[in-house]
């Protein structure tokens, strides 16, 4: 009887050590795996953002100096095309004020 106890004591001890050993290396690699898939997840979510973030607008050019005649003709035309009531006074107004750069 001896003999069997001491086997199978043994036999416990070996199992106990192996199961405590798998936990620990299982653990390991659960939170390497983690820290792998949450780098892979934030990299996804990155190139995403960068696909879907709208684009900034270019810069609008800047208006060429024009002359003088150049604007008085224009004045003329938005004159008459808010006297025919195609433009309203804020249309009129705010392409005026673009002209004159004010």
């Amino acid at each position: 009887m001896p003999g069997l106890l001491r086997g199978v004591a043994r036999t416990a001890a070996i199992a106990g050590t192996a199961t405590a050993v798998s936990g620990r290396v299982q653990r390991r690699q659960a939170e390497k795996f983690a820290a792998r898939d949450a780098n892979i997840y934030a990299q996804r979510e990155q190139a995403y953002e960068q696909q879907t973030a709208p684009q900034p607008a270019p810069a609008p050019a800047a208006p060429a100096a024009a002359s003088t005649d150049d604007v008085l003709e224009q004045l003329q035309k938005l004159g008459e095309l808010k006297a025919q009531g195609i433009l309203t006074e804020e249309e009129f107004a705010a392409q005026k004020a673009k002209l004159l750069g004010t």
